[in-house]
């Protein structure tokens, strides 16, 4: 307990610059003859820590000290707490222990710059559990079993070893090896049920850059699309500088998308404001769909 203290008292002094006994004692809930014990402990370790009295005095450690030991850029220094704040606002917790320590060993304020809300208007919430889940399985190396509700419509139970949590057109998936089909796959978090984390554990096959190429390997399909001006509040956000614009003020776009249903669940997602001009058979397959959602209507 005390060996913590001392750790935290002398993160608390490279953030804050100076602090008194007093202060000390109140916000480690000791007394200040504790606080003066800890001081001379410190001290003895070989950290550079003093006290004067009198206005103005304080219990401060030397700066100078600590930054030499360190063999990083204060460049660097900004770009790791930066990464690190990232980190921190996938896990959902208010913990930003870390955070503080490097922040005051590196003599840094980090901006708070990033927030990402797992959260939409129909579902709330749920993903962030499943992604913190997801990730202690990744760290662990643990196998998980899962039910997935695949693109077909079926429910099936997976066990799997985690990989990775890629973030993708607007959504998270974990890539993982399924043993099932003896394959990788990427399963969509929000179509993730009854994670349980099994007492398996795996070693990792497969090398940091064979998993990037993996990821990026996904058949695709060059798809020419047609947009009605009055959606194109969302054909800007989704498309950027892809857009050129006729007399009338349809707008065009021509974007690689999945070669599965992926790519005919996404078109109709912009209602009747869309059509594709190209491939001849991506277009019949979207005809046959309409076609019988046509059907399902005609009673």
């Amino acid at each position: 307990m005390q060996e913590s203290r001392l750790f935290r008292i002398v993160y608390y002094l490279l953030e804050n610059g100076k602090a008194t006994a007093p202060e000390l004692a109140q916000k480690f809930e000791v007394s200040i003859r504790t606080i003066y014990r800890d001081i001379d402990a410190i001290s003895s370790a070989g950290i550079p820590i003093y006290a004067t009295q009198g206005k103005g005095g304080g219990i401060f450690i030397l700066n100078d000290n600590i930054l030499d030991k360190s063999l990083l850029s204060e460049q660097e220094q900004e770009q790791m707490l930066t990464a690190l704040q990232g980190m921190a606002a996938t896990t959902g917790k208010n913990s930003d222990e870390l955070l503080t320590k490097l922040s005051g060993l590196f003599q840094l304020k980090s901006a708070n710059w990033i927030e990402v809300d797992f959260s939409d208007w129909v579902h709330g919430n749920p993903q962030q559990d499943t992604f913190n889940f997801l990730k202690e399985a990744i760290f662990q190396k643990k196998v998980v079993s899962l039910c997935y509700f695949s693109g077909n419509g079926n429910k099936e139970k997976r066990n799997v070893r985690p990989i990775r949590l890629v973030f993708k057109s607007k959504d998270w998936y974990l890539y993982a090896f399924c043993l099932l089909r003896n394959d990788y796959r990427f399963f969509k978090l929000t179509r993730i049920k009854e994670l349980e984390m099994l007492s398996e554990t795996f070693t990792q096959d497969l090398t940091p850059a064979k998993i990037e190429k993996q990821i990026q390997v996904e058949k695709t399909v060059a798809v020419s699309l047609k947009f009605d001006k009055k959606i194109a509040f969302r054909v800007y956000d989704e498309f950027a500088d892809k857009i050129t614009e006729d007399s009338q003020g349809n707008l065009y776009v021509q974007v690689n998308l999945p070669d599965n249903e992926i790519l005919y669940s996404y078109v109709m997602s912009f209602s009747n404001c869309v059509e594709i001009i190209e491939p001849q058979y991506i277009r019949e397959q979207m005809k046959k769909r309409l076609q019988e959602i046509q059907e399902k209507y005609r009673t």
